[in-house]
């Protein structure tokens, strides 16, 4: 498991791309997580996700993943388990000054970061402490639920805008700037139905 730890950090770039594809498809299934509701499809995206990220990042699910602002180095592995940045006592070499035969989980962060398009920028963000309640919870499902629910906001807002700008359309003809939002059926292109 170290070696490929080791190999996801030396092609961070690689794994950015197939990271922000995973998180891509995960939003696109969004309504169908909330048809089916994500209390049902927890347990096995949980089961999916710690199976794919144990084996590529020895992920320890603390269900706040932070790999893209890491490097794809996870930072549950310091034993320490410090969220941001190394604690000082690293080796010479970059090995960690607790288990001195294993590099230092925020050595090959900033190494991984420095290969990333946008690591080097998302590595300086402080992150919040582990909640330790979420630990064993599927990160995936709550990133993709997080951007789905900014996506729609997003929407809403510009509905409410276009609706506040035309309000004596609005009461004349409701059609012209709906705030409902509308059933998938009614939005799809004609050669779509």
């Amino acid at each position: 498991m170290y070696r490929i730890r080791l190999f996801a950090v030396r092609h961070a770039r690689s794994f950015e791309w197939i990271y922000k594809g995973v998180e891509r498809v995960m939003v696109a299934l969004d309504p169908l997580f909330s048809r089916i509701g994500y209390n049902r499809v927890e347990r096995p995206v949980a089961l999916i996700e710690k199976g794919v990220k144990t084996l590529l990042f020895d992920c320890k699910m603390c269900g706040q993943c932070v790999l893209s602002s890491t490097g794809m180095s996870c930072p549950m592995n310091c034993p320490k388990q410090l969220r941001n940045g190394p604690c000082g006592g690293v080796r010479d070499g970059g090995y960690c000054e607790v288990k001195p035969d294993m590099k230092c989980v925020w050595t090959l962060a900033w190494n991984g970061a420095s290969r990333m398009k946008e690591g080097r920028d998302k590595i300086r963000e402080v992150l919040p402490p582990v909640e330790h309640t979420l630990k064993g919870s599927s990160s995936w499902l709550r990133v993709s639920r997080e951007k789905a629910t900014q996506i729609r906001q997003s929407r809403d807002a510009a509905r409410a805008a276009l609706a506040e700008a035309f309000p004596e359309a609005r009461l004349q003809e409701p059609a012209a700037a709906p705030l409902s939002v509308e059933p998938p059926k009614a939005t799809q292109a004609e050669g779509e139905q």
